[in-house]
């Protein structure tokens, strides 16, 4: 044992002194180059005293930045998260400038703006000739690691024996999206898992899965997370009672269907015991809570909502690292879109603005911290870890599902699977990964692009009120851009006084992705069709013999609900069975998801699901999307869920999986094949079963 722990010593003496070598040598480099930057006083120094110089200063800001760093990101927790990332530079470079201070020669000298650029190289060189040289030293690899997780880890109890279980969400990759990258060889750890071409035994079975008509991460995480998601309609959506606009990615509008859901289902969430949620929109239970937005409203010292920023920033060598590759991204977005508007693509959106920061913090710092926080609960041996990587979705929604550009995004989150799948070896207690989606994406041009209109113009147009000359664009409802907005604090209230109309005979119109829902806010009710004719004779008919839309729903007096379709079609809710009508094109399952919908409470008086093509699989959305989803029709509806052998099968043979809260009842048998927590409360089926 004694020789094995100075073996251990030398090896991490030796790679420390091969760290200080690399940095001296950086640090010489950059000298020569830099014009603002010396290491020798003005009279000139030999050869050996700029070297020395060199190693001093190279040694001190190694230093300096393993001690004071920490401390100095405490001290600065107060500072959006996305505002520390951009100080990261300046912090650094202020850290040169002391270590050049500390040298008894006082030789070195660098101008300010240049030490945030010999800062940054040289944090970066470092990290990178650390890793390098602990590739095949699993004990430096291990320490490594635990820098990442969580400071208070050294307190918790021992872990038990039973394994483990990681949920990780790749939002928005649908299950045909996921086998086509696998089979072009973009996600070669899944293609390993499932046994795709390289011979050896599956360690994991595919399994697709239906969403509810709301195919949203709004509607399914809370389903997959808590058990219910009844009464979330859309991703937006009007309350008469309330008179608000719900949406799902504001923090309040999070706070509040989570504590619907909690209600409904009768229990806290599949995270309660011992679980940590990382990146969601909902806890789902979980006492350990970093980047969270249902707890991102809150303006309190037990808000956790950006904890996982801290974590992962504190350290110096992760916090640059990640800065250079959030503006590497930046500038890939800038080309990739100027490509395609050059190229004229079709389809093409906008994607100016913020937008290519927006995807910056979804690709890539989203994404680095996420994978942090979770390496760092499987190193402190919790039960259960559900976390939310939305790179590819906020690519695929500008770039298109099958992009090029999303594509790559594909690819960079195999690699942080493998990453995940190699600190499992490194755990205190065995882990079971599962994979999973929230939802898919179908393609297709916005419905505003092919017709010159949006679907509000549409509606005051059936109306009989002015239209706009010149239709507006409705803006993305995106998840990445709310996280960017709770990372930055501020408020994520969108949906709020934008919605409401001037006039309260004036119907709000409201999109989500190929959904659209319209309400009359002066009606305290849900208006039924009668009444809706009644008032506006032409609405109805103008929406369901459009071009671009496939069906409406809405309330009947005589029949209980109907859904309408191009040429006079009406057909009762209970005969669509038997007559699918204009429900034809959007396969099976749909009449069963659009009758739970009609059964919420807050369901629009007239519910909007736009065209479908079923040779394509092309949908038109009513925001600015060219990937979308939130309604019925194609990819969106069909995510995947990828699980271990040694976990029972989803469902039996000849079954289908259907539903985000029979997601949510697989896996909390799964967790209780593991002796994993148990979610306090069940139900009489599952009490009699």
């Amino acid at each position: 044992m004694r020789g094995v722990r100075w073996r251990r010593v030398a090896s991490q003496v030796g790679r420390s002194v091969a760290v200080w070598a690399v940095s001296t040598l950086t640090m010489l480099v950059l000298a020569g180059i830099l014009p603002d930057f010396r290491l020798r006083s003005a009279d000139g120094d030999s050869a050996t005293d700029i070297a020395v110089t060199a190693a001093s200063a190279a040694g001190a800001f190694g230093l300096l930045s393993a001690v004071v760093w920490p401390l100095l990101v405490r001290l600065l927790l107060l500072v959006p998260a996305l505002v520390l990332g951009l100080l990261v530079f300046f912090l650094n470079g202020a850290l040169l400038l002391l270590a050049l201070r500390l040298d008894p020669g006082e030789r070195g000298t660098v101008a300010p703006e240049t030490a945030v650029v010999v800062a940054a190289v040289m944090s970066a060189v470092a990290s990178a000739t650390g890793a390098a040289l602990a590739v095949r030293d699993d004990d430096a690899y291990r320490r490594r690691l635990y820098r990442l997780s969580d400071r208070r880890r050294r307190s918790t109890p021992p872990c038990p024996a039973s394994p483990g279980t990681v949920f990780l969400q790749l939002d928005g990759v649908g299950h045909d999206v996921l086998l086509d990258a696998v089979g072009k060889g973009l996600m070669p750890t899944v293609a390993r898992w499932l046994d795709i071409g390289d011979g050896r035994r599956p360690t994991h079975r595919l399994t697709p899965w239906r969403t509810d008509w709301s195919s949203q991460t709004g509607a399914s995480q809370l389903g997959i997370l808590h058990g219910s998601n009844h009464d979330v309609p859309a991703f937006r959506w009007y309350e008469k009672d309330t008179r608000e606009v719900v949406v799902c990615n504001r923090p309040t509008s999070a706070a509040e269907l989570q504590r619907r859901a909690v209600g409904y289902a009768g229990h806290g969430g599949l995270l309660t015991v011992d679980g940590a949620s990382r990146g969601n929109l909902f806890s789902g239970g979980a006492e350990q809570q970093a980047l969270v937005l249902s707890i991102a409203a809150r303006r309190s010292r037990e808000n956790r909502s950006r904890a996982g920023y801290f974590a992962y920033f504190s350290d110096p060598a992760n916090a640059v690292r990640t800065a250079l590759s959030f503006v590497a991204e930046v500038g890939r977005e800038i080309g990739q879109s100027t490509r395609a508007r050059l190229g004229k693509q079709r389809p093409r959106v906008s994607r100016g603005g913020l937008y290519p920061l927006v995807r910056a913090f979804a690709t890539v710092v989203e994404r680095d911290v996420v994978v942090a926080a979770v390496t760092g609960d499987m190193l402190a041996g919790r039960t259960a870890v559900y976390a939310d990587l939305v790179a590819y979705d906020e690519v695929a929604h500008h770039s298109g599902p099958a992009s090029r550009d999303a594509r790559k995004v594909l690819e960079r989150l195999d690699r942080s699977l493998a990453l995940i799948e190699n600190v499992a070896e490194h755990a205190p207690r065995p882990y079971r990964i599962v994979v999973l989606s929230d939802h898919g994406q179908s393609p297709g041009e916005t419905f505003r692009s092919r017709y010159g209109l949006t679907l509000g113009d549409l509606v005051r147009a059936g109306c009989g009120l002015p239209v706009p000359r010149r239709a507006e664009r409705t803006r993305s409802g995106a998840e990445a851009r709310a996280a960017v907005r709770a990372a930055l604090r501020i408020p994520v209230e969108e949906g709020g006084e934008r919605h409401r109309p001037t006039r309260r005979s004036e119907p709000i119109v409201l999109a989500s992705g190929n959904l659209g829902l319209v309400s009359f806010p002066d009606v305290t009710h849900r208006m039924s069709k009668e009444e809706i004719d009644a008032r506006h004779p032409a609405l109805l008919p103008t929406l369901a013999n459009h071009p671009g839309i496939g069906f409406l729903l809405v309330r009947s007096d005589e029949h209980g609900g109907v859904v309408l379709g191009a040429y006079g079609a009406e057909i009762p809710l209970a005969d669509l069975d038997d007559n699918p009508g204009p429900l034809a094109p959007f396969g099976p399952g749909a009449a069963d998801a659009i009758r739970r919908t009609h059964s919420f409470p807050h369901t629009a008086d007239i519910m909007v699901n736009s065209f479908h093509d079923p040779a394509d699989g092309e949908v038109l959305a009513f925001e600015e999307q060219i990937g979308s989803h939130g309604g019925l029709g194609g990819a969106q509806g069909k995510p995947f869920l990828l699980s271990p052998l040694g976990f029972s099968a989803p469902v039996d043979e000849g079954e289908e999986l259907v539903g985000a809260e029979h997601v949510h009842r697989v896996l909390r048998r799964w967790m209780r094949e593991s002796d994993g927590p148990q979610v306090p409360l069940e139900s009489s089926e599952e009490r009699a079963a």
